[in-house]
């Protein structure tokens, strides 16, 4: 399989094996610093130069989660590969935190679909696994692991477009 870089792909298109790489993202001091705000956590590997330094990295560390949450970011939200296609995120499985990600890092998601399925319960849905990889400027892997999400097998402005005709519909009834 070749990588794709295609703007709305559509249920059609996706196939196991069809892959992606994400644009960089490059992880700054403010990101370390607006992440411990957001979640509290403030450990002193991700806050204090004077720790790091004297820790086994020498330098400050990315929280794990913050690498989690900009490779979810990086995947759909700024690529928009997806973007007639995805519903829901359905969670992850099998993720691994393999190296520190450090400030001054600029990190990329590879990800493959490892599997597509048909929905039991939704018959106009469907449920791709993506294999994700996580790696930085030199290509080492800092994450890995899968994320699942809900596709809709009909376009989804289709969907919207539908909706909003019916919705017309019924106010014209009222």
């Amino acid at each position: 399989m070749t990588e794709q870089r295609n703007m709305g792909l559509r249920y059609s298109d996706l196939e196991v094996g069809l892959k992606f790489r994400s644009p960089g993202r490059t992880i700054t001091d403010a990101d370390l610093v607006g992440f411990a705000g957001l979640t509290g956590d403030f450990s002193e590997l991700h806050t204090s130069d004077v720790y790091a330094k004297a820790s086994q990295f020498g330098r400050r560390v990315a929280h794990g989660m913050l690498g989690l949450a900009y490779a979810h970011g990086l995947m759909w939200a700024r690529t928009g590969e997806l973007r007639e296609t995805a519903i829901a995120f359905l969670g992850i499985n099998e993720w691994k935190f393999l190296n520190p990600i450090f400030v001054g890092d600029t990190i990329f998601v590879n990800y493959e679909i490892s599997e597509l399925r048909e929905s039991k319960s939704r018959p106009t849905q469907a449920i791709a696994t993506f294999d994700v990889t996580v790696v930085d400027q030199d290509d080492r892997v800092v994450q890995r692991g899968k994320k699942a999400l809900l596709v809709s097998k009909v376009p989804l402005s289709a969907v919207a477009a539908s909706n909003a005709s019916a919705a017309s519909g019924e106010e014209r009834k009222s």
